[in-house]
C-alpha cells in the first residue's frame, strides 16, 4: 500500500486527538490512546502474531512530543514513556481504515482479559 503523505499534523493536546490532514481535504483525527495500543513497536506488537502485548490503562495517555522519521514516518513521544516505534504513513493510514474493527477487537481482548482502559494507580509526572 502507498499511503497519501499528510499535508497537516496537528496534535490537539485538551482532546488528546492527532489530526491528519490530507491533500484532498480529507481530515482525521485519531485518539491518542488508540495510536498507543496500536503502536508499531516491537514493545507493543511483539516479534510475531502470538507475541503481542495487551495494553491496558491507556485512556488518559497525551503525546509530550512528535519527530519525524524522514519523510516517511513520524516518532510519537507518549507522556507515559513510551516512543520507540515509528508510525509510517502507510501504517497511519492503515490505523484510519481499519479504525473501527481495530478498536472493537481491543474492547473484545480487554473485556476477555479482564482488564481495563483506566489508568492503573496513581500517576505521577515530572515537571
Amino acid at each position: 500500500m502507498t499511503a497519501p503523505i499528510p499535508t497537516n499534523v496537528h496534535y490537539h493536546r485538551k482532546e488528546r486527538e492527532l489530526e491528519l490532514t490530507y491533500a484532498e481535504g480529507e481530515s482525521y483525527r485519531l485518539s491518542v490512546e488508540y495510536l498507543r495500543v496500536f503502536s508499531p513497536s516491537a514493545e507493543v506488537r511483539g516479534h510475531g502474531p502470538d507475541s503481542a502485548t495487551l495494553q491496558v490503562g491507556k485512556k488518559d495517555v497525551g503525546l509530550a512530543n512528535i519527530t519525524p522519521a524522514g519523510r516517511y514516518a513520524l516518532k510519537l513521544h507518549f507522556d507515559d514513556g513510551h516512543d520507540s516505534g515509528l508510525f509510517s504513513w502507510d501504517y497511519f493510514y492503515d490505523l484510519i481504515r481499519r479504525r473501527e474493527a481495530n478498536w472493537a477487537d481491543y474492547l473484545r481482548r480487554l473485556e476477555e482479559a479482564g482488564a481495563s482502559r483506566e489508568p492503573l494507580g496513581i500517576e505521577i509526572k515530572q515537571l
